[in-house]
């Protein structure tokens, strides 16, 4: 149902941007949640439409925030078996193989992770995200695999949308890169804006975009006269910015093995064992896999920790790799 966020802004709260006030006043409801009804024209700032989440407000200003009443658009169920990892009345993990995206978008529209969770149970998923979206709290690219988190209430959902805006949410990934990376371990910090030469991607800004942190280190590197130098790493987000660990990765100069988007030139490779050749040239997905979800349970408050294991083609890949040694 349809509500309204009502008060006036106090002295304390003089200069704060108006999102992180209705934030602190409404805790249940996320930024990034507060920052798109703002810019979807329900606020109201002294009786008058306000369009920019970053206003600051003054003391004695009155705000008056709309949350309508969810959109229902008809989507299509697809009959797609979900592996799911845990489930309760308030939430799902499912493990996401590659190959499948997240959530209806342009080009596809029945075939992803949604339609086969209104196939599963179309009557438990929250609805106060984007309509295409049902369910959906975060997101990993169509060709990375793992963990992913699915909201069955709109409290959940509002609960763990603020975990996540907050950065108590654990999240680590296992990835394969070329080359080796210097220092072996490390923290990457800069900011990701879109590309100006390909909207499709993303790049590191020192000045401009979000900011982006990934803590990454080395957990095994593979060097011989038969393969080319490679590195299994592991990241722990402390941010989730879009393809964040692909572009710190490339920033670093070591792309992602099977990354198409954003790979790196490299020479052709001499000398290289044929089986580990043809298995890494016919990876049709990124080496990259969500590993690690941990989160704090909405309603139990449980400390919760769920993990996974990396899909049979990256294993092989490992497997090769360690018996050149």
């Amino acid at each position: 149902m349809e509500k309204n966020i009502n008060f006036i802004v106090k002295e304390s709260e003089n200069n704060l941007r108006v999102d992180v006030l209705i934030n602190k006043r409404a805790e249940l409801i996320s930024r990034n949640r507060i920052k798109n009804l703002i810019l979807k024209k329900k606020l109201k700032l002294n009786n008058e439409i306000l369009k920019s989440p970053s206003k600051k407000v003054n003391k004695g200003d009155k705000i008056n925030l709309l949350i309508p009443r969810p959109e229902k658009i008809p989507l299509k169920p697809y009959n797609f078996k979900l592996k799911i990892i845990y489930e309760d009345n308030n939430l799902l993990i499912i493990d996401k193989p590659a190959g499948i995206i997240m959530h209806p978008g342009a080009g596809n529209y029945d075939k992803t992770i949604v339609n086969a969770l209104i196939y599963y149970d179309k009557d438990s998923l929250s609805n106060i995200g984007d309509e295409l979206r049902p369910g959906i709290v975060h997101r990993i690219d169509k060709n990375t695999s793992g963990l992913v988190l699915i909201a069955k209430n709109n409290e959940t959902h509002e609960n763990l949308s603020k975990q996540f805006s907050e950065h108590t949410i654990i999240r680590e990934y296992q990835l394969l890169i070329w080359g080796k990376l210097r220092p072996s371990s490390g923290k990457i910090e800069t900011y990701i804006v879109r590309s100006s030469r390909n909207r499709q991607l993303m790049e590191v800004s020192h000045s401009k975009g979000k900011k982006a942190i990934t803590n990454y280190k080395t957990i095994e590197i593979f060097e011989n006269e038969k393969i080319p130098t490679l590195s299994l790493v592991e990241c722990k987000l402390e941010t989730g910015r879009t393809h964040q660990i692909r572009v710190h990765m490339n920033y670093k100069g070591n792309s992602l093995v099977g990354d198409e988007k954003y790979k790196k030139k490299y020479k052709k490779l001499k000398n290289v064992d044929l089986e580990i050749q043809q298995s890494i040239t016919k990876l049709n997905r990124q080496f990259l896999h969500a590993k690690t979800l941990g989160f704090v349970h909405p309603q139990t408050n449980e400390e919760m920790v769920f993990s996974s294991i990396l899909p049979h083609e990256l294993n092989n890949i490992l497997k090769m790799l360690r018996n050149t040694k």
